[in-house]
C-alpha cells in the first residue's frame, strides 16, 4: 500500500451514506406539533365549497369544522387557525359583523372549545377584511385612506368578542400601528389575561395572497392595494422595528408572512429577538407547489416537505400551512 497517496482528512459524505446516520446528525426536525392548520368557515350545515385557486382546500360549515378539528387532534396538530367567509349581506363599510358575538368565527370557536376543550388550540384572525364591503383590513375615510386609530379601536372590540367566544390565541393580521398594546390592555381589563397574542408583526404587501382573498370572499371586493399598511417587500430592517414594537406592546409570539420569500426575515427575527417565531406559508406559496406537481415538475409530497423544512430551518417555531394534514400524515409514519 502506498502511504504517500493523499486522501481527504474529512469526508462529510460518510454520515450521508445510510438513513440511520442521516437521522442521527439531522440538524432540523419537523413534527406535526409544529403545524397550524388554517380553516375557512361558511354558513349552513354539512356544507363544503371547494376553493378553485386552492386545490384540495375547502370552505366548511361549523359541523364539518368540528370533524377537521377531530382529525387534527388525531394527527398531532396542536392548533387551528380560523377564517370566516362572511356572507355579502353582512358586510359593511366598517366591518361591524366582526363584533357580532354570533358571527361565524365566534360560533366555530364556541363549537370547537365546547367539544374538545384544551385538546386543541384555536387561533382567531383579527382583521376587518373578511367583514368589510370594500375588502380592506381597516375603516376607510371619504378619500379611501385607512384610518389607523379608528381601525385599532374596532380591532379591540373584535378581539374581545373572539376571546369571549373561547379563542386561545388572538392573531391580529391587520398591521395597524399600536393595535397590539391596545388589544393586550383590553384583554387584561376584560378578564382574559391568559389569552395569547400572536402578532402578524412582519406582514408584507405580497403578491402571494390572491387565493386566500378568494377563500374569505374579499378578493373581488378589493379596490386598490394594501401597501399603505402592509410592509414593503424590499425592507428588512423595518421588519425588526415592527417586531420590536409588537413585543414591547405585549405580543407573546410574532409572525412573518409570507414565509418562503421571507426566510431571511424569519432568520433575523429569531436571531435578534429569541422569541417564538411563526411563519405563514401563504395561499400563493401553497398553490405554486400544487401547480408544479400537477404540471409534472416534481413530486408533490417531496416539494411540500422540503418547503416546510426550509421554513423550520430558517428559525420558525411553527408554521401555518394548508398542507398541515398531509404533512402530519407523512411525519406520523
Amino acid at each position: 500500500m502506498n502511504n504517500n497517496i493523499s486522501f481527504p482528512a474529512t469526508r462529510l459524505r460518510r454520515s450521508r451514506m445510510n438513513n440511520w446516520s442521516r437521522n442521527m446528525v439531522r440538524e432540523t426536525a419537523l413534527s406535526p406539533s409544529d403545524l397550524i392548520w388554517p380553516l375557512f368557515i361558511i354558513e349552513g350545515e354539512n356544507q363544503r365549497e371547494d376553493i378553485g385557486s386552492l386545490p384540495g382546500v375547502s370552505r366548511m360549515s361549523v359541523d364539518l369544522i368540528l370533524k377537521s378539528a377531530a382529525e387534527a387532534i388525531d394527527l398531532g396538530i396542536n392548533c387551528l387557525a380560523l377564517f370566516p367567509n362572511t356572507p355579502p349581506h353582512l358586510r359593511d363599510e366598517n366591518g361591524s359583523e366582526a363584533s357580532n358575538p354570533d358571527n361565524l368565527m365566534c360560533r366555530a370557536t364556541h363549537a370547537i372549545k365546547d367539544k374538545f376543550g384544551n385538546k386543541i388550540g384555536v387561533l382567531t384572525d383579527v382583521a376587518l377584511d373578511p367583514y368589510t364591503s370594500h375588502g380592506q383590513d381597516g375603516i376607510i375615510d371619504k378619500d379611501g385612506q385607512i384610518l389607523n386609530d379608528e381601525t385599532a379601536s374596532a380591532l379591540v372590540d373584535q378581539a374581545i368578542n373572539q376571546a369571549n367566544a373561547g379563542a386561545d390565541i388572538i392573531a391580529p393580521s391587520d398591521m395597524m400601528d399600536g393595535r397590539i398594546g391596545a388589544i393586550r390592555r383590553a384583554l387584561e381589563m376584560n378578564n382574559h389575561p391568559n389569552v395569547q397574542i400572536m402578532s402578524y408583526a412582519a406582514k408584507y404587501a405580497s403578491a402571494f395572497y390572491g387565493p386566500f382573498r378568494d377563500a374569505v370572499g374579499s378578493g373581488g371586493l378589493l379596490k386598490g392595494d394594501k401597501k399603505s399598511y402592509q410592509m414593503d417587500p424590499a425592507n428588512s430592517d423595518e421588519a425588526m422595528r415592527e417586531v420590536a414594537l409588537d413585543i414591547s406592546e405585549g405580543a407573546d409570539y410574532v409572525m412573518v408572512k409570507p414565509a418562503l420569500s421571507y426566510l431571511d426575515i424569519i432568520y433575523r427575527v429569531k436571531s435578534e429577538f429569541a422569541v417564538p417565531v411563526f411563519a405563514y406559508q401563504v395561499s400563493g406559496e401553497f398553490a405554486m407547489v400544487e401547480a408544479a406537481a400537477k404540471a409534472g415538475m416534481g413530486d408533490r409530497d417531496a416539494m411540500m416537505m422540503e418547503n416546510l423544512l426550509s421554513i423550520k430551518r430558517a428559525g420558525a417555531n411553527g408554521i401555518l400551512t394548508y398542507f398541515a394534514p398531509q404533512a402530519a400524515k407523512i411525519l406520523g409514519k
